[in-house]
């Protein structure tokens, strides 16, 4: 067996037979007819299985040669699969365009991003994937196929963990270039945060609060994005000043690699993600989990959170709260509600931290729904229970891969 390598965070070793590199479609369709079992590979961000197989892996990452195309009515791009947002962002930038918004790291793959859920940030910003206008694959029956918005099963196919084929193109919308300033606060206290959580989400277009948890009762900092044009944010009210330096989100953290500050515009890709491309992002060794829960709950699952402060923060370096709007995506974490998204970036102590995850998801509220490409511990039957249109995406699943190519151990567990 060929080692296949790592997971970028080097928890997960994969334990494919091989990797594929196949370079055109062509070369793809006739792997996917050969092996038996098969999971494409994106920038290998997920943190869990999810992409792992025993047979073979298949990166796409030599099918990004394929340049980006504009649409003639300049509101749609279309990409291959493999390219990252990072590598997507300079040909937009020509093209003096946009995406509505970004995840906090730029360097994942559009594809991964949008087929596991991944989310920036905003009240009334939808994740990544409700940025997709049609999804090209070569679904496991061998069929080339494209579904756009609209369609039948379209908001199936979006997020479909890679468990219907294997997604060689995507459309995405655009808009016209914009600049967006960023300002950064230190502090802050949740009792006044929970007391105005909507005015304070509403501070900007993306809002981010960072804590470590080592002080249940405080905010470390809360990170504002906004279009130019809006007035600057003021969050006094719940104890928050401007940082007179430059931050990292994990305190203490050279800020060098994150993105521009002080509310200076910057071109939006500049601004809306944390770090920059050039730069390691985050912390560089970590783990990951994120719980997202109806907006609702939101009050209730900090609460909650705050009670066990002092067993998560042994192992963490740095908790996230941001939201995000409601979509009609199946299998999305924000399917049919507005979403507030609970997100751990931790330790690189896996043994303990999965010791620790059933504490949280028990006390968290049912509305909890775990982030598909991050480490949980919520077992399948409770994960399938939390997506209403769980069933629809299985039957999807069997007519579009009846041979079960691109199922896995993980997409076992959940019951696929």
């Amino acid at each position: 067996m060929t080692d296949v390598g790592t997971n970028w965070a080097g928890n997960i070793r994969y334990a494919a037979a091989r990797l594929s590199e196949p370079s055109t479609l062509d070369e793809l369709a006739e792997v996917i007819g050969s092996a038996p079992r098969v999971r494409m590979l994106g920038s290998r961000h997920s943190f869990t299985d999810i992409a792992d197989t025993d047979g073979v892996l298949v990166s796409l990452a030599a099918l990004a040669a394929e340049a980006p195309t504009v649409a003639a009515d300049r509101r749609t791009v279309r990409v291959a699969a493999g390219i990252r947002y990072g590598d997507l962002v300079p040909f937009l930038e020509r093209e003096r365009l946009a995406l509505a918004n970004l995840a906090s790291l730029p360097h994942i793959s559009v594809v991964g991003a949008v087929q596991t859920g991944t989310h920036g940030s905003g009240d009334r910003i939808g994740s990544l994937a409700t940025q997709v206008v049609a999804v090209e694959l070569i679904t496991g029956a061998g069929e080339r196929m494209r579904s756009r918005r609209g369609d039948a099963d379209f908001d199936g196919v979006v997020v479909g963990l890679g468990a219907l084929g294997a997604v060689t193109h995507l459309d995405l919308d655009v808009e016209p270039a914009y600049e967006v300033r960023q300002h950064v606060f230190d502090g802050g206290r949740w009792d006044a945060v929970l007391g105005d959580l909507d005015a304070v989400t509403a501070a900007g277009d993306s809002v981010s609060m960072f804590t470590t948890w080592a002080d249940a009762d405080a905010l470390d900092q809360v990170w504002v994005k906004s279009r130019t044009g809006r007035e600057a944010p003021d969050l006094h009210r719940i104890g928050a000043r401007p940082a007179g330096e430059r931050r990292h989100p994990i305190p203490g953290v050279d800020p060098e690699p994150c993105t521009g500050q002080f509310g200076v515009p910057g071109p939006w890709f500049d601004r809306l993600p944390h770090f920059r491309l050039a730069f390691t992002p985050s912390v560089g060794v970590e783990l990951q989990s994120e719980y997202l829960v109806a907006r609702g709950d939101a009050v209730q699952a900090i609460e909650a959170l705050r009670r066990l402060a002092p067993r998560i923060a042994p192992l963490l370096h740095v908790c996230e709260v941001r939201t995000m709007a409601a979509d009609g995506l199946w299998l999305s974490p924000a399917s049919g509600r507005d979403t507030v998204g609970l997100h751990f970036t931790w330790r690189p102590d896996e043994p303990a931290v999965r010791a620790l995850l059933p504490a949280i998801e028990a006390a968290l509220p049912e509305s909890a729904r775990a982030h598909w490409g991050k480490i949980s511990t919520m077992p399948g039957d409770e994960v399938r229970a939390r997506f209403p249109e769980w069933s629809r995406f299985a039957a999807l699943r069997r007519r579009l891969d009846p041979e079960r190519r691109f199922v896995n151990a993980h997409l076992e567990r959940l019951g696929l």
